[in-house]
């Protein structure tokens, strides 16, 4: 009953905030986010930011993921968060249709190996998929 009067005390109190207020809300979220990582994790997770698109940024952002589409077929994919099997193929209606495991040869941290990802769809997409291993989406 007061985990109950809390939620609806913070829900009262956060609907009543403007929208940069909301920016802020989630400036402190995505910072609680990045607390738990390493100093290599934080820079790679800002140097990924830096070349997104600000689409992508705000789905990064809000979601932890972000669309990409590939050069070749025009494809979408959604790339989440993560090093390895974090990369979907998304039909039309934005649901998984297949899933894609590539990564660098050495180990990096997430940030990193996203934007690998996003750049070789960006750029080489038929090379990316050729070496890709396909498995079935574990999420809708």
């Amino acid at each position: 009953m007061m985990f109950e009067n809390l939620l609806h005390f913070f829900n009262d109190r956060l609907g009543s905030l403007p929208t940069n207020g909301l920016r802020r809300a989630q400036v402190i979220r995505n910072w609680y986010r990045e607390a738990g990582c390493t100093e290599t994790e934080v820079r790679a997770i800002k140097l990924l930011k830096e070349w997104l698109s600000a689409q992508q940024l705000a789905q990064f952002n809000a979601h932890r993921y972000f669309d990409v589409i590939g050069c070749h077929s025009g494809k979408r994919y959604r790339i989440r968060y993560g090093t390895a099997t974090n990369v979907y193929e998304l039909d039309y209606a934005g649901r998984p249709q297949s899933a894609l495991c590539f990564v660098p040869n050495r180990p990096l941290a997430a940030g990193d190996v996203m934007l690998a990802q996003k750049i070789a769809l960006e750029t080489d997409e038929w090379s990316a998929v050729a070496v890709a291993k396909r498995f079935v989406p574990s999420w809708h």
